[in-house]
């Protein structure tokens, strides 16, 4: 499997970002959280503790992603172990990239008033500006992590 490690480092680099935030909000940080909108943002001013062991646990399979990539720097000489990490990250990848970008379709339809959203109109932007782009980012990152078999 060829390696592309300027994308494995930038991937390693957006998880460990992505993982952090949700630990921050586990901790009960509030910064950035009223951009995510809607009824995550209702939940994290009183959250109830079930609510807090989610995030949690979002934050630690977040990282899951981190042991995907740290694996494929690995020269495995199993066949099948390779095609797996290969397929895995590819798969990554691409559900990373389709859930920003469809996000970002159902949220621009919803800015222009032809979906309804429960989402403000700061959530409107930052949900357009940094999360879509954010989640498309990581899957590009993922994606193009290996290139070959």
């Amino acid at each position: 499997m060829k390696r592309n490690f300027w994308f494995i480092s930038l991937g390693m680099v957006w998880t460990v970002i992505f993982a952090s935030m949700s630990f921050y909000w586990a901790m009960g940080g509030l910064l950035g959280v009223r951009s995510l909108g809607g009824a995550i943002y209702e939940m994290s001013l009183n959250p109830a503790p079930s609510f807090v062991v989610v995030i949690w646990l979002t934050g630690v399979f977040k990282l899951f992603g981190f042991l995907l990539l740290l694996m494929i720097l690995i020269k495995w000489h199993n066949i099948i172990i390779t095609k797996t990490l290969y397929y895995m990250t590819k798969i990554a990848g691409v559900a990373l990239f389709l859930y920003g970008l469809l996000n970002f379709i159902t949220i621009t339809l919803s800015a222009i008033n032809i979906l309804d959203f429960d989402l403000d109109s700061s959530a409107t932007f930052w949900r357009l500006v940094f999360w879509e782009p954010f989640w498309m980012f990581g899957g590009i990152c993922y994606f193009f992590s290996v290139r070959k078999l």
